[in-house]
């Protein structure tokens, strides 16, 4: 039996209320002999549960339901052009502006890098049905992933290519409503002062700073989110 079996099952007995808020949950070696599996299956299985909030873990008291239950909320992080073509839209690529600099002094300090690292700069604007539908500023650490300084990005964005060629391992999202200016209006087809949903995003490989991104959306774009 696989852990994902043995962690929806106890799963539905929390939320069935077989086992209340507050109550002990048997032991690994009660349900393992119960779901006729390996301990280790059902210690992955309620180590899953415990990061999902729905129970929590000490080594002398055993494993019992939280009072008040958590679920995470999972946010996906999804390509720009993805979510157009979602929509039922046509997707369009614009590379703005690339260049090579050295770290300023904000991005060394959000990145803990130096600032003599050599960065690539990308600015980058994503289409839906011609429409604006995002602005997507980026800064890559080139020491980090070598081969982007040479990459083609003229066809495709660099969140594209970060995806393909070095997945990230970690991940920081922030959120933030601000109030175009006078650029955030131009490439938005906006006006100045509209209220704007803006997304910072810093991804690591291996603790290894891969990039910092700052997405600026189109007014009235709205994240769902299931948990």
């Amino acid at each position: 039996m696989s852990f994902q079996v043995v962690r929806d099952e106890v799963k539905r007995r929390i939320e069935s209320r077989i086992w209340p808020q507050g109550s002990v949950l048997p032991t690994e070696t009660q349900l393992a002999e119960e779901f006729k599996c390996a301990r280790a299956t059902v210690n992955r299985a309620l180590r899953e549960l415990a990061d999902q909030g729905f129970v929590e873990r000490k080594r002398k008291s055993g494993t019992r339901v939280k009072m008040a239950p958590s679920k995470q909320a999972r946010l996906e992080i999804s390509l720009a052009r993805h979510t157009v073509e979602a929509q039922n839209a046509t997707y369009r690529y614009a590379l703005v502006e690339r260049n090579v600099v050295l770290s300023p002094g904000w991005l060394a300090s959000q990145l803990n890098v130096s600032s003599h690292t050599r960065i690539l700069h990308v600015l980058c604007m994503h289409y839906a049905d011609n429409r604006p539908f995002q602005l997507e500023e980026r800064w890559i650490n080139i020491e980090v992933v070598p081969d982007i300084e040479e990459a083609d990005l003229s066809r495709s964005g660099p969140h594209e290519w970060l995806l393909n060629a070095a997945p990230f391992t970690d991940a920081e999202v922030a959120f933030f409503a601000i109030a175009a200016d006078g650029r955030l209006a131009e490439f938005l087809g906006t006006t100045p002062g509209i209220p704007l949903l803006q997304t910072e995003r810093t991804t690591w490989l291996h603790q290894q700073p891969v990039t910092f991104a700052r997405m600026t959306h189109h007014p009235g774009y709205r994240i769902r989110t299931k948990y």
